[in-house]
């Protein structure tokens, strides 16, 4: 069969500025204050990263219920409700915080205007725990939009004062166009002053959108509960090219190959890039390919992380390969 001969990769990709800022947070209470750490919830939606946490010492929960009194808990990137965060100070747990900034914008706009009189829609996926986060700032008054068919069903008590909010991690042109019909209904829906969307995720959708023009397949590297990277998958497959995701290199399947010259690959925000690396060691087992990095968006955004982390001497936590960026990866 034709082998493949050059593997594609999308620049940006992988871990943008919120999921680093949460993983470094879990690192340095680890090394600060010892193991056990309590996280709720996956700090980001990789299956890896949540595996090499453990074995550091953290422990994940879906509830704050069964913590010891005094435990370190960290919430993760994607953000909980209001209802959570008293909870935590109920059972006298010391929190550090670990949601992504972008998402704690939202947050905070949806406080600002529900004390002006707001109700809202949210362009979200049911279930997702940033969308839970973002609806349970609030006790009601905020309706979730899946699809356009949802539009037309939600009933706000009021549209004088109705405001829109997003997901981060959705697909831009979805919600570009459930936004265009929601606009339609409610002309004077108010919509943020910048989109909620986040930058990454927009920066990884376009970065696939040109890369489906060079390449015949995509390989996005990503886990499944991960928003950001199932909505790359559905792009590169909108844009007509065949596309594959996976966890690992031990994923891969050498049928998938089968008279593909040109690879393209991506990660979703939430991926390592030493699973990159790992899925190209793979390929070129399959055959002798070259690599290639396409030109795109240098990202250098980063957040600070809650006060009460700053080790001894103020030193880093040690680097691991979880933190190694895309732009300074070697293939």
């Amino acid at each position: 069969m034709n082998l493949p001969q050059e593997v594609v990769l999308a620049q940006p990709r992988g871990f943008c500025a919120g999921v680093d800022r949460a993983i470094e947070i879990v690192e340095r209470a680890l090394i600060k204050f010892g193991a056990p750490i309590y996280v709720r919830h996956e700090i980001v939606h990789n299956t890896y990263v949540v595996n090499d946490l453990k074995a550091k010492g953290a422990i994940f929960v879906d509830t704050l219920e069964g913590i010891p009194e005094g435990s370190i808990v960290i919430f993760s990137a994607h953000g909980v409700s209001r209802a959570l965060q008293q909870e935590a100070v109920e059972r006298g747990l010391k929190v550090y915080d670990a949601t992504c900034p972008l998402v704690t914008k939202v947050h905070v706009e949806v406080a600002k205007l529900a004390r002006e009189g707001y109700e809202f829609i949210m362009i979200g996926h049911a279930g997702h725990p940033e969308v839970e986060g973002t609806m349970g700032q609030l006790e009601g008054g905020i309706y979730l939009v899946q699809d356009l068919s949802d539009v037309n069903k939600i009933q706000p008590r009021q549209t004088e004062k109705l405001a829109l909010v997003t997901q981060t991690t959705l697909s831009v042109d979805d919600a570009r166009e459930i936004t265009a019909a929601i606009r339609a209904r409610f002309p004077a829906v108010r919509e943020p002053k910048q989109q909620d969307i986040c930058y990454a995720t927009q920066n990884r959708q376009d970065a696939v959108k040109l890369l489906t023009r060079q390449v015949q397949m995509v390989i996005v590297v990503g886990s499944q509960t991960s928003s950001n990277s199932n909505r790359l998958l559905e792009l590169a497959k909108r844009m007509g090219t065949p596309a594959y995701m996976v966890d690992s290199a031990s994923e891969l399947q050498d049928a998938w190959f089968k008279g593909m010259a040109r690879i393209g690959l991506t990660a979703g925000a939430s991926a390592p890039e030493i699973l990159v690396q790992q899925v190209i060691e793979r390929i070129k087992q399959i055959s002798g390919v070259t690599v290639r990095t396409m030109d795109g968006v240098t990202e250098d955004m980063r957040f600070p992380l809650p006060k009460g982390l700053k080790l001894e001497g103020d030193a880093e936590p040690e680097r691991s390969a979880l933190h190694v960026r895309a732009q300074d990866a070697q293939p």
